[in-house]
């Protein structure tokens, strides 16, 4: 079996599709598809942000400025103070989502990230295109108008998979 081996030879992207599935909303899995999403943007490749199920709170009126973190779960979860972890057991404590929730907004804020709103304005004015799950807004009984002004539609999984044929995707 040959193996895979991506070309790194269009050096301006060109041609290339980025497509990124956004199935969570919370924060700690908002970044990571908005960073990516805003990288490929800066190398010139074309990129599709998909919101589906849980990720549709990052575009959702209503939802999309108080995404939340939570610790609980997150064993991985540690204070921005060298390497301690917060103990599992106190992830449900009253008031411990709160209190990660407003640490990590802290720590991006610091390294001059914007908080999700913005930073989707940020994709979308570079070219991104952002596309709302239509099974995800049946669930939701969701409409255009409950979604920001800038998803271009909301469209089924088989549209999606259509417009991004050839894309490099992600699952997040």
């Amino acid at each position: 079996m040959t193996p895979i081996v991506p070309s790194f030879d269009d050096e301006a992207g060109e041609g290339r599709k980025l497509a990124i599935i956004c199935s969570k909303g919370n924060l700690d899995m908002a970044y990571p598809a908005l960073v990516l999403g805003n990288a490929a943007l800066g190398e010139g490749i074309e990129v599709h942000l998909f919101f589906t199920f849980w990720g549709f709170d990052m575009i959702a009126k209503k939802r999309m400025h108080d995404l939340k973190f939570s610790p609980v779960g997150n064993t991985a979860m540690h204070m921005p103070i060298g390497d301690v972890r917060v103990p599992q057991a106190l992830a449900p404590v009253p008031g411990m989502q709160a209190m990660a929730t407003s640490m990590m907004k802290k720590q991006i804020a610091d390294l001059g990230i914007p908080e999700v709103p913005e930073f989707l304005d940020q994709i979308v004015a570079a070219g991104g295109h952002l596309w709302a799950c239509r099974m995800s807004a049946d669930m939701n009984k969701f409409t255009d108008s409950d979604l920001r002004d800038d998803v271009e539609g909301i469209i089924s999984a088989t549209d999606f998979i259509e417009m991004t044929e050839g894309a490099q995707l992600l699952f997040i």
